[in-house]
């Protein structure tokens, strides 16, 4: 079985355009267990109980932004060895940093090309 048939995906955007093209993205590459969270509040209560490979977070969003995300997994034994990829509109030098201080797999920015984030899914998870 191909990995990207087993890799379960969680797409954390305040934006349902950006989740949709996220999830076509993940789709067009043949991934078919994508869930999503619309916050980071909700994403971390999914992922106390919807195990995932790979978190892939917008960075601005309201009340808990994705590097606020990615140190409450990073503090959970039951998330912190979970892979995790940024997405963000301002790829500073401050938001990368802090996100590889935190424990941030990988990072893309946007916009993006599908292949763009199948190049970034795979340098975190392996060839899909």
């Amino acid at each position: 079985m191909a990995l990207r048939d087993q890799l379960r995906i969680l797409v954390v955007d305040d934006m349902s355009t950006s989740r949709g093209l996220l999830t076509q993205a993940l789709d067009a590459m043949g991934i078919r267990q994508v869930g999503y969270a619309v916050d980071g509040p909700s994403a971390l209560q999914i992922l106390e109980n919807t195990p995932v490979h790979l978190v892939i977070s917008d960075y601005n969003m309201p009340g808990m932004d994705g590097l606020q995300l990615l140190h409450a997994m990073r503090t959970n034994a039951r998330t912190k060895g979970l892979g995790f990829i940024l997405i963000t509109g301002r790829a500073d030098r401050e938001i990368i940093e802090t996100g590889k201080r935190l424990g941030m797999n990988n990072f893309i920015k946007k916009p993006f090309a599908p292949q763009d984030l199948k190049t970034c899914i795979e340098a975190v998870v392996g060839r899909l």
